[in-house]
């Protein structure tokens, strides 16, 4: 391996460093909280460094939001290949609370901080293509659910069904974030309270199934039966 290839690759190392450390920062304190300088303190270089990499603070939340939402996309999309609706939105459920435990910074970063105002840029490629984007994967998902007709009937709705199954996820992850060391509740495993909460939800949705009606036997009535 040349110098070349040996600096590209310390190149890509310390960015790396940069959005880890970013990643934490903004998760921690809040989008507005963080500046160039604690990022390079945080990772021993100077702020000098850091514009090497990133245009400003903004382009560098960007970049971090980007390639974190794609790693979580690249998750669902492996779900594909689940061709029963009702049971993709399970897995998804599951595949979602699974990468929050994974990636906890990543989670609170992309879930529970508030985005700074921007105009998202080179979102529009991937924007509502199942392929690449997680909640257009979750809506299309529970639009089929819908389309097999065994939902009740109250539920016809795609966004509102995609956003409360995602909210009831959510709710026992950020639960589990900001309480898990609450001795007061005595917590079951994170792992059950996500199934639990899957399963009240998609099971909850479906319509009871239609009982066959018992047809007599034909030898019912007659003499000598």
């Amino acid at each position: 391996m040349g110098p070349i290839d040996r600096r590209e690759r310390e190149k890509e190392k310390l960015k790396k460093e940069i959005l880890d450390a970013a990643r934490h920062l903004f998760a921690r304190d809040g989008y507005d909280s963080v500046t160039i300088r604690a990022i390079a303190e945080r990772i021993e270089y100077s702020p000098r460094t850091i514009y090497l990499h990133f245009k400003d603070k903004e382009d560098l939340f960007r970049e971090l939001c980007q390639h974190d939402f794609n790693e979580f996309g690249q998750r669902f999309a492996k779900l594909a290949s689940v061709k029963d609706p009702v049971q993709r939105l399970k897995a998804l459920g599951l595949t979602y609370a699974e990468f929050g435990e994974d990636f906890p910074n990543h989670y609170r970063l992309m879930f529970m901080s508030e985005a700074p105002d921007y105009e998202g840029k080179g979102e529009e490629e991937w924007k509502g293509n199942p392929e690449m984007d997680a909640y257009a994967f979750l809506l299309a998902t529970a639009a089929e659910a819908i389309a097999t007709g065994r939902l009740l009937p109250a539920y016809k709705d795609p966004e509102l069904l995609a956003q409360t199954v995602w909210a009831g996820i959510h709710g026992v992850l950020a639960l589990h974030f900001s309480k898990c060391n609450d001795p007061w509740v005595k917590w079951r495993p994170l792992k059950k309270r996500v199934k639990t909460m899957v399963d009240l939800q998609v099971d909850g949705l479906l319509a009871a199934p239609v009982k066959a009606t018992k047809r007599p036997s034909p030898n019912i009535g007659k003499k000598g039966a």
